[in-house]
C-alpha cells in the first residue's frame, strides 16, 4: 500500500498504540465511550413513529450489537470480590442495559435507548472523573526512594 493510499492509517495506529498504553480506568472510559457513540448511532436511525428505514435495519442491529459487547466486556471486566458492594450494582445495571437493548432489537423504542445511553454517559463520566484522579495521584512504591548514580 503506497503512503497516503489510506487516510485513516496513521489514526488507526494511534489509536491502537493508545489502547495498548491506556490506564485501566482510561479503558475503561474507551469502552462507554464507545458504547455510547453506538447508541448515538442506532438512536438516529429511529423515526419519530418508532420506524427504521429498511435500507438502515442491518446498521441499527450491527450498533446494538457492538453496544451489547462492550457491556459484556464491562461486565467480565469487573472483579466481584475486590469491587464489593459496587461491583454487584454494576453488573446489575449491565445485565439490565444488556436486556434493554436486546428488547430494542425488535420494539425500536426510542426512549429505552435513550435512557441506556443517558445511564452509560453519566456511568463514564464517573469513570472519567475517577481515572483522572487516580491519574493525577502520586504513585508510591514502598521501600524505594528515587536514586541516581552518576559514579558508574
Amino acid at each position: 500500500m503506497a503512503y497516503g493510499s489510506n487516510p485513516y492509517g496513521g489514526f488507526s495506529a494511534y489509536r491502537e498504540i493508545g489502547v495498548k498504553t491506556a490506564s485501566q480506568g482510561k479503558l475503561v472510559v474507551m469502552l462507554y465511550d464507545g458504547a455510547v457513540s453506538n447508541l448515538e448511532k442506532a438512536i438516529a436511525l429511529i423515526s419519530e413513529d418508532e420506524k427504521i428505514a429498511p435500507g438502515s435495519i442491518e446498521n441499527f442491529g450491527n450498533y446494538l450489537q457492538k453496544v451489547m459487547d462492550i457491556i459484556t466486556e464491562l461486565e467480565v471486566s469487573l472483579n466481584m470480590e475486590q469491587g464489593g458492594e459496587i461491583a454487584k450494582n454494576l453488573m446489575s445495571l449491565y445485565v439490565f442495559f444488556n436486556k434493554q437493548i436486546l428488547d430494542c432489537t425488535i420494539s425500536h423504542d426510542k426512549k429505552k435507548l435513550s435512557f441506556v445511553r443517558d445511564m452509560l454517559s453519566q456511568l463514564q463520566d464517573s469513570w472519567i472523573s475517577a481515572s483522572n484522579s487516580t491519574a493525577n495521584a502520586q504513585t508510591k512504591i514502598p521501600g524505594t526512594a528515587p536514586s541516581l548514580n552518576i559514579t558508574g
